[in-house]
């Protein structure tokens, strides 16, 4: 005998609502592939280049001397919360080399500026900053973890590649400015 969910008693609707919106939710949670939670072989390593500690600096100096290196670099900042620790930047540069460029020209010569044009374009970088700070008489310092992603766009304006930026001498580069901006901070009267 079936029986319509109205003719339920009200208690028995939304016992039967609530088994019904946990049954979507497991099978919402059955197309996650297997191995997406699990960490890359060389996270741990990520990690350690992405990391610095800065020693007995204050957490607020820290952030404002990251957001200065950030502006100096030519990022825009998007998102700050200071009491999170949390900056976002962004910046936008051209993804354009020379095969692309030759190729996109001869792409257009032989379409007659009508063909699609799937080479590379312009680039997004965005720069995630997140600062963890000391625990009162642990003897941590207060440390900054920073990422950089990239997405490159095509002439359509479709993104062509979205890929973290891994590369050590980009964060080498950002820690020993911030370093010098740090030592600034804390010593400026």
């Amino acid at each position: 005998m079936a029986t319509s969910l109205l003719a339920l008693p009200r208690r028995g609707r939304a016992n039967a609502a609530a088994l019904a919106g946990a049954a979507l939710a497991l099978g919402g949670c059955a197309a996650l592939p297997a191995d997406a939670l699990k960490l890359w072989p060389d996270s741990d390593v990520n990690r350690a280049v992405q990391t610095r500690a800065f020693g007995a600096a204050r957490e607020a100096d820290v952030l404002t001397a990251a957001a200065g290196v950030l502006q100096d670099l030519g990022f825009t900042l998007d998102e700050s919360e200071t009491t999170l620790g949390l900056i976002v930047a962004t910046k936008e540069a051209s993804a354009m080399n020379q095969v692309d460029t030759a190729l996109s020209l001869l792409n257009r010569l032989t379409t007659f500026g009508l063909g699609n044009d799937p080479y590379t374009k312009r680039q997004v970088i965005r720069a995630s900053l997140v600062l963890r700070p000391a625990r009162p008489g642990a003897g941590r310092e207060p440390t900054v973890r920073a990422t950089f992603q990239r997405r490159v766009y095509n002439a359509q304006n479709l993104i062509l590649t979205a890929e973290p930026l891994n590369d050590p001498h980009i964060y080498q580069e950002f820690y020993a400015r911030l370093g010098q901006s740090v030592f600034l901070e804390t010593s400026a009267p």
